[in-house]
């Protein structure tokens, strides 16, 4: 199969993937795939809706009749669930326990995997997430695990809700960022592994845009 024109950025919750996935899309001139967001956004409309989990013919329907998109505001993009800016209502620890738990039902994988294929379909895409590298676009030119200690990634999320104002009890996020790393690790279906031919980056001792850079070159030098 024929490699596209797709960069692939999967890792751990708390590595970093949507900030350097956003400023390596504007480098190279490509979109940007928030899959992360839109498995928080199923989560956020199944929490709202109070639809049972184990009830695969209901979340079928619910995922039909889901309005889930992606629009630029102001150079950011922003999460639209059934016409509601759902951005910021999606981006909780809650949310991001919700996440890792409905990503592991077949019904909600197999109805966004074939949406990110969709999307990423014509190529020119940085798609981040859990699986992208392994599951939805095996066949990317280019693809990154990025992962950082528990540790370092549990303090960059308590900086972030404390630059939002946001309570935060930072052993408790820590011991939630250790959670997900288990769930996600250990689920049958699409379980967070790099892919046999990713480049795997620590970025516990590295800055943003050093990331950035060194994914931009290994990009240019193929």
């Amino acid at each position: 199969m024929a490699a596209k024109r797709i960069v692939t950025i999967d890792g751990p919750s708390g590595a970093g993937k949507s900030t350097i996935s956003r400023l390596l899309a504007a480098r190279l001139g490509y979109a940007y795939l928030d899959t992360g967001a839109m498995y928080r956004a199923v989560g956020f409309k199944i929490e709202q809706t109070g639809a049972n989990c184990d009830d695969r013919q209901a979340l079928g329907r619910l995922l039909d009749s889901m309005d889930l998109r992606f629009k630029a505001v102001g150079g950011e993009t922003r999460v639209i669930l059934d016409q509601e800016d759902v951005s910021e209502a999606i981006r909780t620890p809650a949310m991001s326990m919700m996440a890792s738990r409905v990503s592991a039902i077949p019904v909600v994988r197999e109805k966004l995997t074939f949406m990110q294929r969709e999307i990423g379909g014509r190529g020119g895409v940085v798609a981040e997430g859990r699986d992208m590298g392994t599951v939805v676009f095996p066949e990317a030119a280019w693809k990154f695990f990025l992962d950082a200690t528990p540790e370092e990634r549990s303090r960059r999320r308590v900086l972030q809700l404390k630059e939002q104002g946001r309570p935060v009890d930072e052993k408790e996020t820590l011991a939630q960022i250790i959670e997900r790393d288990r769930a996600d690790s250990s689920r049958a279906l699409a379980p967070l592994q790099p892919a046999p031919d990713a480049v795997i980056i620590d970025s516990s001792q590295m800055t943003i845009d050093e990331v950035v850079a060194f994914m931009a070159a290994r990009i240019a030098r193929a």
